[in-house]
């Protein structure tokens, strides 16, 4: 099985894609956030499993690139449910923030008998200032939360932090939550960062959008024995042509 910039595992429930890219990235020894439910079966093929890099400029084999990592539809859930959670937790801190901003600004003032008396003798100094307002005080002892829009627009931003440049990325199936817009977003950066920002990808997908990634070399698990395939022969792509294709004239009406 070859790799190139943009490789893809394609291929119905059940058919094991999501496997494969595990098994490669444990292979790898790629960073994870959520933990693979592997079994004695899974460790042994990861066991048996061989690979080799390609060589560089110099003729020297390539290695791994640091940071390279597995990116699961749990890391990104996690993700959401950590940030609400935090922003639960800053919006607590924020009423706390308003109580003290008026102790400090109006009440008596902190005399400093020792250092366990400093951290409240500067919040009173910030809280008296006048080129500080009440709402800079509660953001700059509170914190501000993370904005948090819908799912599908926070799991694209999730991508467009996390992926950094010259890095190998495993993701699998990273359209979940997103609609078919955000999945469009999600290919325009993806090809960006492999084309222009030296990034590798190995995707398990059956969405028609990332399946159209420029140049991605798929390989069509519903096959016996897998081969590559364009996007357009897969069965996924040909099943929303054949739809589309049958309620055309709708689409012309509006026209």
């Amino acid at each position: 099985m070859l790799f190139d910039r943009v490789t893809i595992f394609y291929g119905g429930n059940g058919t094991g894609k999501s496997t494969l890219l595990n098994l490669i990235a444990q292979r790898l020894g790629l960073k994870r956030v959520a933990p693979y439910n592997s079994g004695e079966m899974f460790d042994m093929y990861v066991d048996r499993c061989r690979y080799s890099m390609c060589d560089d400029e110099d003729g020297e084999p390539m290695r791994i690139p640091n940071g390279s990592r597995i990116i699961t539809s749990d890391d990104i859930f996690d993700y959401m449910l950590t940030v609400r959670t935090n922003n639960l937790d800053i919006a607590e801190q924020k009423d706390d923030a308003r109580t003290e901003w008026a102790n400090l600004k109006f009440g008596d003032t902190v005399k400093m008998r020792g250092m366990q008396d400093y951290e409240a003798l500067r919040l009173q100094v910030m809280a008296r200032k006048k080129s500080v307002s009440r709402r800079q005080f509660i953001r700059n002892t509170a914190g501000d939360e993370v904005k948090l829009n819908s799912n599908g627009e926070t799991a694209l931003a999730y991508f467009r932090k996390q992926l950094k440049n010259d890095t190998l990325y495993c993701l699998d199936e990273p359209e979940n939550s997103m609609s078919p817009a955000m999945q469009l977003e999600l290919v325009k950066n993806l090809e960006k960062m492999a084309h222009y920002c030296g990034c590798q990808f190995i995707i398990a997908t059956h969405s028609p959008f990332l399946l159209a990634l420029e140049g991605a070399r798929i390989y069509d698990l519903d096959s016996t024995p897998a081969e590559t395939k364009h996007w357009w022969e897969l069965e996924n792509t040909k099943i929303y042509y054949e739809f589309f294709k049958k309620h055309s004239g709708l689409f012309e009406k509006e026209n």
